[in-house]
């Protein structure tokens, strides 16, 4: 089974230099061990109009192993028993593609109880964060997993502060809010969706709509970055990624 999550994500940056956008972002909400049957324009670790590869996902990037590297860290992280596995991501669209962020999400009587958000950078890093309850508890709308940086995202922003995630994910929309603090600075990123089943229309919808996306994503970022720069943030030059790839 794979949803679809025609979204929007909005960014706002605190601080002494403030700035904010939105975009729209098409997710795939799917079981990342199952083998079908999918829509005609949509396929697993093959290329298609929409396509999700394993090597794109958990353990290093480029080389991932994808399911079994989140079982894996979810093992290490103390979850034990049977749940069963869902991967939020962009997918690659005619080929080509970029996540900046993704997540894998366990689920346990259709409850979420662990996620581990997969961040990526425009530098060829990635490092993830472990989001869970003690126990392993539900994690509902109201709560906040926090997780203190460790890894170099914005070339505009410190390796500091903290960051706080708060998940809603139900069987019609999907809310995600990663609240970053470090200070009087600050940044807010969330993303908001509908969540429906995956069609073919969809896809041909998003390529006539967006020919462009498999390239759209990168590009925004570099164009906020310029922005950035131009209103006088300090850039610093990326250090090497964690040794550990799950915080």
């Amino acid at each position: 089974m794979v949803d679809y999550l025609p979204g929007e994500t909005v960014h706002v940056r605190r601080g002494g230099i403030a700035n904010a956008f939105s975009y729209r972002l098409d997710y795939v909400f799917l079981e990342p061990e199952a083998t079908g049957p999918y829509p005609a324009f949509f396929s697993r670790n093959r290329r298609n109009l929409f396509a999700v590869f394993d090597r794109d996902h958990g353990g290093v990037r480029g080389a991932g192993t994808g399911a079994v590297w989140a079982r894996e860290a979810f093992a290490k992280s103390g979850l034990t028993g049977a749940y069963s596995l869902r991967l939020l991501a962009q997918p690659k669209v005619l080929g080509a593609g970029f996540n900046p962020v993704c997540f894998w999400m366990a689920f346990r009587a259709d409850q979420l109880i662990a996620v581990i958000a997969e961040v990526n950078n425009t530098f060829g890093h990635r490092h993830c964060y472990l989001c869970a309850l003690p126990d392993f508890t539900p994690i509902g709308p109201e709560h906040q997993m926090r997780a203190r940086k460790i890894f170099h995202v914005s070339p505009f922003q410190k390796i500091s502060g903290e960051y706080r995630f708060h998940y809603a994910i139900h069987p019609d929309r999907v809310a995600i809010r990663i609240d970053f603090r470090d200070g009087g600075e600050g940044l807010i990123a969330t993303y908001r969706a509908p969540r429906v089943r995956l069609r073919n229309r969809h896809i041909i919808a998003v390529v006539l709509r967006r020919p462009w996306a498999p390239v759209r994503t990168t590009a925004l970022i570099y164009w906020q970055a310029l922005k950035l720069k131009l209103k006088g943030a300090r850039y610093s030059a990326p250090p090497p990624p964690p040794k550990k790839d799950l915080t």
